[in-house]
């Protein structure tokens, strides 16, 4: 698969709240076949990890030397007891061992579990993200979102409003509420985003030991980048049958045939010679008699010439 393929796909992928030897983590994740590729961020670094069928046959051979099964066999076998770690369902590991080491700038995941009753390894050695890709899976789209949730809270205190005006016309014409603790004061936008600040806010922010990805952020977060995915195959399409259009046979030989060269063609040099003289301008013929009668004999009576040629 292309890399521009994978990272499409990869962006469709929610980022999930994981769990790793107590780190807590934000994760995404893509299995194909015999690949993968793997993004983990702790919003202080962002890491990731692509291995194509070549790269992960060559490392369980060097981290399982008594393996003789084949990719796609011990490759499903990881799938299996990697991606409920990955995606943060908690599940039964049973004898699974996974941990987390950091190396430097580079982190380490390490799985050990059974394959046919003989012990498997394996590892996922992230090293840091290009800054291209944090903003394409990361930032953009987190920018993105907070646009649309601020647009929400917007037409949310709209309709709040009309919803109070409703009621005051109710009020208005008589109507009483059967319960008296179901009255709610007017809403008022500016003292609602003032309270917010001051109160929700600091609340929010003292609780960072969660990344609070929750099912709803990932809800959105797929929404958008699903919109984007499309809108990039769209322009990509567009791009690749624009040229095809330029490349029209009749279009192209119209535009490299030179003016006049198809009468040209399997012409002998005396035809060319004929057709070249045929073609000359009228104002070059006119100047040739003009020439070669001054130089005729004198048969004539020059009173006759000069009346010709000056007169």
């Amino acid at each position: 698969m292309e890399r521009d393929t994978v990272d499409g796909v990869l962006l469709d992928c929610p980022w999930v709240p994981v769990c790793i030897s107590g780190s807590q983590l934000l994760a995404k994740t893509w299995f194909g076949d015999t690949a993968y590729r793997i993004l983990l961020t702790d919003l202080h670094s962002v890491w990731e990890e692509e291995m194509d069928t070549r790269a992960i046959q060559d490392r369980a051979q060097e981290l399982n030397r008594r393996l003789r099964a084949p990719v796609h066999a011990f490759f499903s076998h990881m799938c299996e007891v990697a991606q409920p770690c990955l995606s943060g369902r908690v599940e039964d590991r049973g004898a699974l061992q996974f941990s987390l080491n950091h190396h430097g700038g580079d982190i380490n995941l390490k799985l050990k579990s059974e394959l046919a009753g003989v012990p498997f390894y394996w590892e996922f050695r992230c090293t840091p993200a290009p800054v291209a890709l944090v903003c394409s899976q990361l930032v953009r789209p987190l920018l993105l979102m907070s646009r649309l949730l601020q647009r929400q809270v917007g037409q949310l205190g709209a309709l709040l409003a009309r919803k109070d005006t409703e009621l005051q016309d109710y009020r208005d014409n008589g109507a009483v509420l059967s319960r008296e603790r179901l009255q709610t004061e007017l809403f008022e936008e500016q003292s609602y985003r003032e309270n917010f600040l001051t109160q929700t806010v600091p609340q929010v922010c003292a609780r960072q030991g969660g990344l609070g990805f929750d099912s709803e952020l990932q809800e959105l977060y797929s929404a958008v980048t699903s919109y984007g995915n499309t809108n990039a195959r769209k322009r990509k399409i567009s791009e690749r049958h624009a040229p095809e259009e330029d490349r029209d046979p009749n279009h192209a030989a119209s535009g490299t045939q030179p003016p006049g060269e198809e009468v040209n063609h399997g012409l002998d040099q005396g035809d060319r010679a004929r057709t070249t003289d045929s073609e000359t301008p009228n104002d070059e013929k006119t100047t040739v008699p003009m020439t070669t009668a001054a130089d005729r004999p004198s048969s004539r009576p020059k009173k006759k010439k000069a009346k010709g040629l000056f007169g």
